[in-house]
């Protein structure tokens, strides 16, 4: 098939995405001239439905906003509502806060390494037909995934949307002794989490060179997970390094809009289009990663991230999310050894008029929240911005440059099946959590 005239290329439903999607593709004369990635799932409404509830409400109601990163939810909840109070957790609770979001990094990464994206390189419809081809890969990527989901039972009372998160802490605290058995689970998955990483670093990647600028928290002395402070690194040759701003002023940095083909917002960072997620982090962070995690990404060819390599080959991203399942298990295993037991299960947080904001590290990148209170703890505004929404246009941006190499690439042309198989791909790249789907893309051709 030639590229001479319109093609649109209409992918009606993303598989191994979490999530409802839809990408629309136009091409004319060989040049891809239209990228639309529709997320048609209905609004939900949780800003609208937070406004009125107390003060110690939204860890719970905003942990159902997702299945498979709820803690991430509770954790910026949690630290927006205690900025707004005046209140700073710290010591063994804040750790015990850390281990927990190490849990669903380790868990949530590797559904995605292992169920999601992994079948896109090794040439298999899906993760069925993978644990046909590689059982032992498959059963060990189940095992790290289990020891995640421990954890989050362990501290949350149950791996998903868990119940033991509060304002101030956790409801209740475990003793040292209870944590034992998690140490033990966490260094078998320290083994299966190098393999991982050896694993995924031999898959075949396409040639790609991501433009964006990276947006990701930034925390001197340790890998961001659970706290930092906004950074965003420019991209090649387009301004400053690296600059950082207060999270107070995350909403004037960070802009949102409406699109027609979208009901997710879509966003803008200094009127740029933007990354967060592992490819943000890892070059804004990479000098802190555990040692272990360090030497395992130089091994695995993303460079030295000690002296600030970045990985900007968006096909990679899946070696950069298995570096950081290693460092998730390291950093839960310094977690374990140097607790001692918490005095109390949580601080107290009163309620006071004002707004604070709070944002963690999600699995996929930057999860900012900002509410309003009265003096009596109701909440009279909400805002909450997921890293999906922010990736939103880089990843379209994403798909373009894919199709567009494609479509310049001498030999046979491609066709619709393969421009799927791309564009999936692409997509597929930075996990987009929209929820769950469980079928392959119907297509629709339409040819001049």
């Amino acid at each position: 098939m030639n590229h001479r005239g319109t093609r649109v290329l209409r992918l009606d439903a993303l598989a191994r995405v979490e999530g409802e999607a839809a990408l629309h593709l136009r091409v004319q004369e060989g040049t891809v001239t239209e990228t639309r990635l529709r997320i048609y799932e209905p609004p939900r409404f949780f800003e609208a439905f937070l406004t009125g509830r107390g003060h110690t409400e939204p860890p719970d109601i905003t942990a159902r906003i997702c299945g498979i990163c709820p803690v991430a939810y509770q954790m910026s909840a949690c630290q927006a509502i205690e900025n707004a109070c005046g209140v700073t957790v710290h010591g063994s609770l804040a750790e015990l806060r850390r281990l927990l979001y190490c849990g669903e990094w380790i868990e949530s990464h590797t559904l995605h390494i292992y169920l999601l994206h992994a079948p896109d390189f090794l040439g298999h419809a899906d993760v069925v037909g993978l644990a046909r081809d590689q059982r032992a890969a498959v059963e060990r990527g189940l095992r790290i995934k289990q020891t995640g989901n421990a954890i989050l039972e362990q501290l949350g009372g149950r791996p998903i949307h868990p119940v033991n998160v509060r304002v101030g802490g956790f409801y209740r605290t475990p003793a040292p002794d209870e944590l034992r058995p998690l140490a033990e689970r966490l260094r078998q998955a320290r083994e299966d989490a190098l393999e991982t990483v050896r694993w995924v670093a031999g898959f075949d990647f396409p040639d790609a060179v991501m433009d964006h600028d990276l947006f990701a928290l930034r925390d001197p002395g340790r890998y961001a997970i659970d706290s930092g402070t906004p950074a965003v690194m420019a991209a090649h040759d387009q301004g400053p390094a690296l600059r950082e701003y207060p999270l107070s002023d995350f909403e004037q940095h960070v802009q949102e809009g409406q699109v027609p083909h979208s009901t997710a917002l879509t966003a803008t960072l200094d009127g740029r289009r933007y990354l967060t997620g592992p490819l943000a982090r890892y070059a804004i962070n990479g000098r802190w990663l555990h040692p272990e995690a360090a030497e395992a990404a130089r091994d695995a060819g993303l460079g030295d991230p000690v002296t600030g390599a970045i990985c900007d080959n968006p096909f990679r991203s899946i070696v950069v999310r298995a570096v950081e399942v290693v460092h998730a298990v390291e950093e839960a295993l310094r977690v374990i050894d140097g607790y001692e037991g918490s005095p109390q299960p949580a601080v107290d947080v009163p309620p006071r008029q004002g707004a604070g904001a709070g944002a963690t590290e999600a699995p996929r990148g930057l999860l900012y929240h900002r509410y309003v209170l009265t003096e009596h703890g109701t909440l009279t505004e909400a805002r909450i911005v997921p890293p999906t929404a922010q990736n939103q246009t880089a990843i379209e941006e994403d798909v373009r440059r894919a199709v567009q190499a494609r479509l310049d690439t001498a030999g046979p042309a491609a066709d619709d099946e393969e421009l799927t198989h791309l564009c999936e791909r692409a997509i597929r790249n930075h996990d987009p959590c929209i929820s769950c789907a469980a079928h392959f893309l119907d297509v629709t051709v339409e040819r001049p």
